[in-house]
């Protein structure tokens, strides 16, 4: 039982989906509708009157794609963190020519605000990057106010909320660019980012010059029926059941069944004596890490799988041997699976 924070298990419907008969994207109009339909959904996922854009790569490629996108160099860009996946965001503002501005606390600390206020103030910032859900702490953050400060400011926004999307309600009509990707909440297969761009974001990426093609959002930007490369067809088909799953189940159930699952998870974790890496009133409703005392989370991972066929994961960095992490999201988020995850962990913590 796979029981990762992404990929999730996949669905028989949404598995089902990929072995329909592929149109041709680049010949076919049936498929520009297909796919226009199917943005027009996502956008009620993401809970936005914004352009959707449907990228062919992982959801890594829409952090990329985002910067490489609005940056051309020499920009200011603020890069709020309290975790790895909001530092790593510093690595790509670099690496397309942008001036990381640092503001990070650590993993157990909420964003700093009063920091970023300082910063924004100080400095003539174009960019700012946060992430919503922290994967490898299991972290939510509250973004509200620093994305209020961001559009006094002007500021753009990127947000990473792949491990939230569909999981819990993100702030999507205060974001200029928000970035989910298929194989978490909406338990899909890897391989699809999705990507809501504001008209403000339109407008910077409009006035960037572009040096790159695959990892840039302009060609996605009114391309008519020409795609600007050959889409991954099967896989934008088992996201489309993915979607109707959601929306068959209705997005306010799917928010609750996922908010259930994470306080299960989190109750019975207390009665084997186990805490959480984040504050018990910041962890997510999709993935709950838990601290393993003595460096033994690598090892009660393998006795889960080797004893139980059940798959977690730890974290990653220097917290990779102190955090088991479950991924209670998408399909994952079910009592049962929840339950089961946990007696079995019960079972390998009393050896």
């Amino acid at each position: 039982m796979l029981m990762t924070p992404g990929p999730t298990a996949v669905p028989e419907r949404v598995r089902a989906a990929m072995s329909q008969p592929i149109h041709n994207p680049d010949v076919q109009s049936e498929f520009a509708t297909f796919y226009r339909s199917l943005t027009e959904e996502l956008g009620e996922v993401f809970g936005t009157d914004d352009d959707i854009v449907i990228l062919g790569g992982e959801g890594i490629l829409g952090l990329e794609a985002s910067l490489a996108s609005i940056l051309d160099g020499g920009e200011d860009v603020l890069c709020l963190a309290n975790g790895l996946f909001g530092e790593w965001f510093e690595e790509f503002v670099e690496l397309h020519g942008g001036v990381p501005i640092s503001c990070s606390t650590t993993g157990t600390e909420p964003l700093d605000v009063e920091t970023a206020k300082s910063l924004l103030a100080s400095h003539d910032i174009e960019v700012a990057t946060m992430v919503h859900c922290e994967t490898p702490t299991g972290t939510l953050n509250d973004l509200s106010t620093i994305l209020s400060l961001c559009a006094e400011e002007g500021v753009t926004t990127i947000v990473d909320a792949v491990s939230s999307l569909g999981g819990t309600p993100v702030p999507t009509e205060d974001i200029d660019i928000c970035i989910g990707a298929s194989q978490k909440c909406l338990s899909s297969p890897p391989g699809l980012t999705m990507l809501s761009v504001s008209d403000n974001a339109w407008d910077a990426i409009g006035e960037t010059e572009q040096t790159s093609f695959y990892t840039s959002l302009a060609p996605w930007n009114d391309f008519g029926e020409q795609f600007p490369y050959t889409h991954l067809v099967s896989n934008l088909y088992a996201l489309d059941e993915s979607v109707a799953l959601v929306r068959e189940e209705g997005l306010e159930h799917v928010y609750e069944r996922h908010d259930n699952a994470g306080e299960l998870c989190r109750e019975l974790g207390r009665e084997l004596g186990l805490s959480t890496y984040a504050p018990t009133e910041r962890c997510s409703p999709t993935v709950t890490a838990f601290e393993i005392e003595d460096g033994n989370a690598r090892t009660v991972q393998r006795k889960l799988q080797n004893e139980h066929d059940i798959i977690l994961a730890t974290s990653l960095g220097d917290l990779e041997d102190n955090i088991l992490r479950v991924g209670h999201m998408g399909t994952n988020a079910d009592q049962d699976n929840v339950e089961r995850t946990m007696s079995a962990l019960d079972d390998v913590l009393s050896q």
